[in-house]
């Protein structure tokens, strides 16, 4: 049975395995990776599962370009299975082609439903939180997002070209 759970140092091992599974230029949604983060070591990626805890606390500052947001990973067990973001606001980059959720699962375990699943429990900390709408992207051939992000009620405001290429702009009311 998947859980959401809190990003955790415990999770490297299965972590790299997930991303090995990527293709080495595909994002992993929703995970806070950044291009300067060393996950490699144990220690390097403790000091970035700490950053993640950080963004959350609205009190602290967070990192040029980022926004506060609460992280999330898809776990069964010492498994990792994806990531899911909920950005507690948008800057200029988010509202025009990032949003307020992204999420990605890895490669084997897709096909379960754990996107929409993941989502939906996302929606009601959205909701806990006061926000009365969020906005999701996802790319116009990304047809299983698409799907997903429609199942939770996304409607569709527009096709736009935006700094990462195309997307689409789903609102979701909450």
């Amino acid at each position: 049975m998947p859980a959401l759970i809190a990003p955790s140092p415990r999770l490297h091992s299965s972590w790299l395995d997930a991303q090995a599974e990527w293709d080495p230029d595909a994002p992993m949604d929703g995970a806070g990776l950044g291009s300067a983060d060393e996950v490699d070591t144990p220690q390097g990626f403790a000091d970035w599962t700490a950053r993640l805890h950080r963004r959350a606390d609205r009190t602290a500052a967070v990192e040029q370009g980022r926004v506060h947001a609460t992280y999330w990973w898809i776990a069964e067990g010492d498994t990792y299975l994806g990531a899911i973001d909920l950005r507690h606001y948008l800057n200029s980059f988010l509202l025009d082609a990032g949003g307020h959720i992204g999420y990605s699962v890895r490669p084997s375990a897709r096909g379960r439903g754990l996107a929409g699943w993941a989502l939906d429990q996302v929606l009601y900390e959205a909701r806990l939180m006061g926000m009365d709408r969020v906005l999701l992207t996802c790319d116009p051939g990304n047809e299983p997002s698409q799907r997903t992000i429609e199942r939770a009620g996304g409607v569709l405001e527009d096709v736009r070209e935006t700094l990462i290429g195309p997307k689409r702009r789903y609102w979701i009311g909450l």
